[in-house]
This record gives structure tokens, C-alpha cells and sequence, in this order.
């Protein structure tokens, strides 16, 4: 396991995942059931879904070299885009969000009733996310499934934990736009170095 690639897996993912969906969803779970449930339940989800990102990009891996890291490129210069492009609105749609959550969290739960509930919201909710892509695309672009496991599960869990936690007291003082931009800039970092190295050959 590469230490360097854990660390580079957690930065990617917690960034992009900060200002996503996924922490409005932690915080409003937090709301309706006791916060260790939601983490529990929403960690399990995580867990299911990261293991899902780290075996396509492992089986990606079988594809030539150059043609993994330009996909995986392409992946990072998309997901700076994209959260250049929502940064704008995040602001203005994040009580729609919380809205939306709250209807699908439902009646207040306890135990193990609300630990399936908070992973069945989180479950459902981050199928095709861009954390999900960019898992598959450091897999294949660094060949290491553990290290990238390890540290965008990680990632996740932090970031949901901090939902739990201190989500209300983080909005006060962090703007989701201002995330959306720091997500970006990440990617398009990550791009850059990609498309650097598959130049040097």
C-alpha cells in the first residue's frame, strides 16, 4: 500500500465530495436519527459503493496504459468542469436539497432501523457520482486498488462524519460555492499532471 497514493485518494475525494449532495444528506439524517446511526449506515453505503468504484477501475487497468490515464484525464478535467459550472447556484439550491432529503429520511427511527434507513438514502443517492468516477479513474491511473480504496473510503467517512457533527456550524462559515471551486481546481490539477506524464511517455 502507497501511502503517497492514500493521501492523494482522500485530498481528490474529499474535496469533490465536500460540497456534494452527500454532506446536505449526512446533516439532514443527523436531524431525524441519532448522528452514530447515520454515520454507521451512510459508512456502510460508502463501503459498498467505494468497493463497487475500486473493481471497475481495477478491471480498466487491463486496458493499455495510454488509453487508461487519457480516460482518466478526460475524467478529472469533466469533474473540474462540472463543479466550476454548479459552483454559481450550490448556495441558492442548497435548502432545496436539504428538503429533499428530509422527505426521504421520513419519520424519525432509532437503532438498526435508522442505520439501514440513513444507508438505503445514501445508497440510492450516489450511484454515478463524481467521486464514484474519480475512484475508478485513480485506480486506473495509479494501479494501486488498495491505496485508492482506502483512502476514498476514508475520505468519505470524514466528510459524512463531519456532516453528522458539525455540518450546521461548517455551512455558517464555509460557502458551498467556495468548495465547488476548491473541487475543481483540485481535478484540473489532476489533470494537468496526467496529461503531463502521458506526454513525457
Amino acid at each position: 500500500m502507497s501511502l503517497s497514493v492514500v493521501a492523494l485518494s482522500f485530498a481528490a475525494i474529499f474535496v469533490v465530495e465536500l460540497p456534494d449532495k452527500t454532506f446536505i444528506a449526512a446533516l439532514v439524517l443527523s436531524t431525524r436519527y441519532r448522528g452514530i446511526f447515520v454515520w454507521i449506515g451512510v459508512g456502510l453505503a460508502f463501503l459498498v459503493q467505494t468497493l463497487i468504484a475500486v473493481t471497475v477501475g481495477k478491471a480498466v487497468t487491463f486496458l493499455p496504459t495510454d488509453l487508461v490515464h487519457a480516460v482518466a484525464g478526460a475524467i478529472f478535467l469533466v469533474g473540474a468542469f462540472l463543479l466550476a459550472r454548479e459552483a454559481p447556484k450550490a448556495d441558492a439550491e442548497e435548502h432545496e436539497t436539504e428538503e429533499e432529503f428530509a422527505a426521504k429520511a421520513g419519520a424519525t427511527k432509532t437503532g438498526g432501523a435508522a442505520v439501514l434507513a440513513s444507508f438505503l438514502v445514501l445508497f440510492a443517492a450516489e450511484w454515478g457520482d463524481l467521486s464514484q468516477l474519480l475512484t475508478i479513474s485513480l485506480v486506473g491511473r495509479y494501479h494501486d486498488a488498495v491505496s485508492v480504496f482506502v483512502g476514498a473510503w476514508v475520505a468519505l467517512l470524514a466528510v459524512s462524519g463531519l456532516a453528522v457533527v458539525a455540518g450546521r456550524f461548517l455551512l455558517r462559515y464555509l460557502k458551498l460555492s467556495t468548495i465547488h471551486y476548491v473541487g475543481s481546481a483540485v481535478c484540473f490539477v489532476l489533470a494537468v499532471v496526467t496529461a503531463a506524464q502521458i506526454i513525457a511517455g
